[in-house]
């Protein structure tokens, strides 16, 4: 993340409003860190609104499995091909929630580079350049205590759903 720091850097500063605009140094500085807690706050809204997301389609489609399990107790009468539309409309909800998720992360990732950007000029680093710095050692191929980011994990999830309703369609067919 702190490799795009200096990029953020030159989008994030107004050059029309500078220390010298303000009537003390003190002043400048409390409006940065004023700015930096909102960015913080938005942040963690946005992490927020993500978790409310991956909640609502993981409750959808736990729901939908459990009531696949409940009320179909044997193999449809007739061709199973009408089923095609409902595996679509499920296989549609799976990949919306992927790009979601996918929106999610780029726009964390943003967020958190502006962050980066109004750390360099405050006296402490502690997301940037503190916290994702510590979490970033280490990380070589066999390192099995390394983090890993919740995105790379979460996106496995829509994926897998989708599978479980393409995997039940074709042994559906099969059967």
């Amino acid at each position: 993340m702190s490799s795009s720091t200096p990029r953020v850097g030159k989008l994030l500063w107004n050059r029309a409003i500078t220390p010298a605009t303000y009537d003390s140094q003190e002043r400048y500085q409390a409006a940065v860190l004023e700015q930096y807690k909102v960015c913080i706050d938005m942040a963690d809204k946005v992490s927020q609104r993500r978790m409310l997301a991956n909640t609502f389609f993981l409750t959808l489609n736990t729901a939908i499995l459990t009531i696949i399990g409940v009320f179909w107790r044997k193999s449809p009468t007739g061709s199973p091909a009408w089923l095609v539309v409902p595996l679509i409309a499920l296989v549609l909800q799976c990949g919306a929630w992927f790009w979601l998720l996918c929106s999610y992360r780029q726009l964390s990732k943003a967020k958190f580079e502006v962050v980066g950007g109004l750390e360099a000029r405050l006296p402490a680093s502690p997301f940037v350049g503190a916290e994702w710095e510590l979490l970033s050692k280490g990380n070589k191929e066999n390192d099995y205590g390394r983090y890993v980011p919740l995105a790379r994990l979460e996106i496995w999830v829509p994926i897998s759903f989708a599978l479980i309703y393409v995997g039940g369609f074709i042994a559906l067919l099969l059967a």
